[in-house]
């Protein structure tokens, strides 16, 4: 199948154009970028690939989906006009800026008979697969809490306007983790750091307190403006805990100019002084890193659409997780806690 690449910034050019040059099973039909520096720069990482002027041009060359990953602001008449003309789509997260509109986005994909799903591809890191893999273990016992900490030295986001934010940006992946960890959220408390006023106020930092219909609690804190770098990743059990230290293999091993389709054998493996530890009755453990890649997205999106079945990401959990952000934005806001609204 054919695939096209709407947008060619950070997200666009780490976090897309890489895996689906790695997945076999797409043929990368052209990237819509166009100014000169983002054709350039397309062109030293695609070479052949072809640039083009917009989403109508692309589809016109013949695509069977299209991977929206333009700014948030501009997503939705994007992903509707994708859906309109007739092609499957991959929104990049967040995937709305609030439940009515993902609602509307899921109600045009269901119209147009199309497959739509979002780039969660967060499931896919290092860490998060071997920690799922020490909890299906059973070696925690009974999972009574998990405490998630991301705080980075970037205030890149303090020039954001106030439909993104960290909340909406990063918040959107740690949600979705921790849901597919300990299930459906039925309640938040939730903090929001602000900075600016009126129009120009963006919140650049979060702590989330989510209450899981399951009966885990977890919680996560972020921030991009306190100058501090923190990963950390720690689960509490009956019977022990686990602590890792959340770091970002992939995106390491981009920026050191590895790639998943020539650098298969090393891609999305901790070296083991990087290793998570499990605390349990026989003392330290360290865990061996299982792979992470986020190639398994687009296989799976193949697959989904070549059998009609339900992508990994289904528009049900993407809901979700726009409903959690929605309740903690209100919980932050009225300084109360807040019920998520229900999501089918």
């Amino acid at each position: 199948m054919r695939i096209g690449l709407v947008g060619f910034g950070v997200g666009g050019r780490l976090f897309h154009l890489p895996y689906l040059q790695a997945a076999t099973e797409w043929e990368l039909a052209g990237v819509v970028a166009r100014s000169p520096q983002r054709v350039a720069e397309l062109a030293a990482e695609a070479p052949g690939v072809p640039a083009f002027a917009s989403l109508d041009a692309i589809i016109d060359a013949g695509v069977d989906a299209v991977v929206i990953t333009t700014p948030p602001a501009t997503r939705r008449e994007l992903v509707l006009r994708a859906l309109q003309r007739g092609v499957h789509v991959v929104a990049d997260k967040p995937f709305a800026p609030d439940a009515a509109t993902a609602r509307e986005l899921i109600a045009a994909a269901d119209r147009a008979g199309r497959t739509l799903t979002v780039f969660h591809n967060r499931r896919w890191d290092t860490d998060l697969v071997t920690l799922r893999s020490v909890l299906d273990s059973g070696r925690l016992g009974r999972v009574w809490r998990a405490d998630f900490a991301l705080e980075q030295d970037d205030r890149s986001v303090l020039a954001q306007g106030p439909d993104e934010g960290l909340l909406r940006d990063l918040g959107a992946h740690v949600v979705d983790q921790l849901t597919q960890l300990f299930g459906p959220v039925a309640r938040v408390d939730a903090h929001l750091d602000w900075v600016g006023a009126g129009d120009a106020r963006v919140d650049v930092g979060f702590v989330l307190g989510l209450h899981h219909a399951g009966g885990v609690y977890s919680s996560v804190s972020s921030s991009k403006g306190a100058r501090r770098e923190d990963r950390r990743m720690i689960v509490y059990g009956r019977e022990g805990n686990y602590e890792s230290h959340m770091s970002d293999v992939q995106v390491e091993q981009l920026r050191a100019g590895l790639r998943p389709a020539t650098d298969a054998d090393a891609w999305g493996v901790e070296a083991p002084e990087r290793w998570g530890v499990l605390h349990d009755g026989s003392g330290p453990t360290p865990i061996p890193s299982l792979r992470g890649d986020y190639t398994d997205f687009y296989r799976d999106l193949h697959r989904a659409i070549a059998t009609g079945t339900p992508p990994a990401v289904r528009l049900s959990e993407a809901l979700h997780t726009v409903a959690v952000l929605d309740a903690a934005r209100e919980s932050a806001i009225s300084g109360t806690r807040v019920e998520v609204a229900a999501t089918p």
